[in-house]
Formats: C-alpha cells, sequence, structure tokens
C-alpha cells in the first residue's frame, strides 16, 4: 500500500513537472512584442484596445513606445513582431526594403499647432505655411520633439514646405528629444507653441481639468492629416518573428470590433483617432 502511495506520488511530480516546462513555453509563444509610437501609449489606447484583443485571440500584447524612426529600427533589428507607426513614407520605404509586410492602415486623427491662448506671434486660424512662417519671422519659441518620432518626421517635412530650411540652429527653435508630452509641458513652460496630433493633446487637456494652458491654433489643415498603420515584420528577413501572431493582430484591428472600439474612445468627450481600415 505504501509503495503504491509513492508510485502515485512520484507521477503527480512528473505531472507537475512536466506541466511547469510546458505552460511557461505556450505562455511565451502566445506573447506578442510591438513597438509603437508614443501617442498610442500616452493616450492610453493600448490600454484600453490590449484586453479586447486578448479575450478575443488569447494572444497578449506586449508594447514598447518610441518614436517611429526607433520603433522602425526595433523592426529591423528583429526585436519585435510587429509595429503600430504613423510615418507613412518611411513605413513604405521599411516595407520596400523588405524589412515589413502587410501594411494595413487602421486610424487616423490630425495633427495640430499649440500655443498659449494670448498667441504672441499671431498665428490663430492661419494655414500650417503661414503659421510656421510668422513663427520663424517673429522668433517666437517653438518647441520639436526632435528625436525622428512619427510627429518629428511631419513637422520637418512642415517647414520644408514653407520653402525655407528646417530652423535647427536658431535660438527660439527648442529640440527637445523627448516623448510628446514632455515636448508639451516644455512649450507651456517656455510660452512657446509646439505640434502635436490631436489624440495626445486631448490626453493633455484631460490631465489639465479641460483648461491646459495652451490651446489649439490652427488646426483642419489637408496637409495636417495623421495616418497610423501597422506592419507585420519580415518573417523572412526575422526568423523568430511571430508572423501569425501579427497577422492575428492586424486582422482583429482592422475588424469590426476594433474599429467599434476605437471609434468609440473618448476624452473629454471627443474621439481620439478615427478608425479607417478598409
Amino acid at each position: 500500500m505504501q509503495k503504491k502511495k509513492q508510485m502515485a506520488e512520484k507521477a503527480c511530480l512528473i505531472v507537475a513537472l512536466t506541466l511547469m516546462m510546458v505552460f511557461p513555453v505556450m505562455a511565451a509563444d502566445k506573447v506578442l512584442m510591438m513597438a509603437t509610437t508614443t501617442s498610442t501609449d500616452n493616450t492610453g489606447l493600448l490600454d484600453y484596445l490590449a484586453p479586447h484583443f486578448t479575450q478575443a485571440t488569447g494572444i497578449e500584447l506586449k508594447w514598447t513606445s518610441v518614436g517611429t524612426g526607433k520603433a522602425l529600427k526595433m523592426g529591423e533589428n528583429c526585436d519585435v513582431d510587429v509595429l503600430l507607426v504613423h510615418a507613412p513614407a518611411a513605413e513604405k520605404a521599411f516595407v520596400e526594403k523588405g524589412f515589413g509586410v502587410n501594411r494595413r492602415e487602421i486610424m487616423y486623427n490630425d495633427f495640430v499647432i499649440i500655443g498659449p491662448e494670448s498667441d504672441p506671434a499671431g498665428i490663430t486660424g492661419n494655414t500650417v505655411v503661414d503659421a510656421l512662417g510668422t513663427i520663424r519671422a517673429k522668433g517666437s519659441v517653438f518647441v520639436s520633439r526632435g528625436d525622428n518620432s512619427g510627429t518629428h518626421k511631419k513637422e520637418l517635412s512642415l517647414w520644408s514646405a514653407t520653402g525655407a530650411a528646417v530652423p535647427e540652429k536658431e535660438f527660439w527653435y527648442v529640440q527637445t528629444g523627448q516623448g510628446m508630452l514632455a515636448s508639451i509641458n516644455i512649450a507651456a513652460e517656455r510660452n512657446g507653441y509646439t505640434m502635436t496630433d490631436r489624440g495626445t493633446f486631448i490626453k493633455y487637456a484631460d490631465t489639465m481639468s479641460g483648461n491646459p494652458p495652451l490651446k489649439v491654433l490652427v488646426e483642419q489643415d489637408d496637409i495636417l492629416l495623421n495616418q497610423y498603420s501597422v506592419l507585420a515584420i519580415n518573417p523572412q528577413r526575422c526568423t523568430k518573428a511571430k508572423f501569425d501572431l501579427a497577422t492575428s493582430f492586424a486582422e482583429w484591428l482592422a475588424g469590426a470590433e476594433a474599429q467599434g472600439l476605437i471609434r468609440d474612445f473618448k476624452l473629454l468627450g471627443k474621439p481620439l483617432f478615427v478608425p479607417n481600415a478598409k
């Protein structure tokens, strides 16, 4: 009897050890690693979407939020499985070089130029090109992320659209090398202007109980469209990339459930992103 009991205990121990070895592997196989822009993280969108994605697919989503340039670099280095970013020209080049596949547009918002309510440069209601030209002419403080993010790339293209060089060495042009919320706070401290995506501005306004020191002064210009897309890392370049999980994530983001969740995601009664998956 004692011998049978010992044999049973031994069998249970073997099963327990086997489960301990197997389940961590299974769990790791269902974890999707993503690099994404700071705006999808700072706004709270990913914290909102991730539990729904896991419930629908059984896949756990983990992410690192950096500027789009750094996110693309992480994809090149095979550090992640999927990207959610907002710099279309850089994304298309990334795909053309063979690093990414299956780029899909998921949602958009727009960029806005914000500044003090007193508007010392007098740019309220101007076009983007005119506003930036005025800021340059008057030497008003303009805060740039300066971090090769999607927002920074867009800002640089807008300065180029004015027909003059990017004012990188001008005394009034402040490059933070930081994320959007930090850059907004620096602009507020310097009584200056900056460019941000609207979603992050709404999040910023929410943290200020709806009365932020900086206000939207320039908006609704066609050139300010801010498109977000998802890209899977090419498994032929990165053999350990979880292409199947990345594909599941992309298909879920483009599906009715996620598109509805993105549409309904609001702060201060305002949508932060507009779904537009095809």
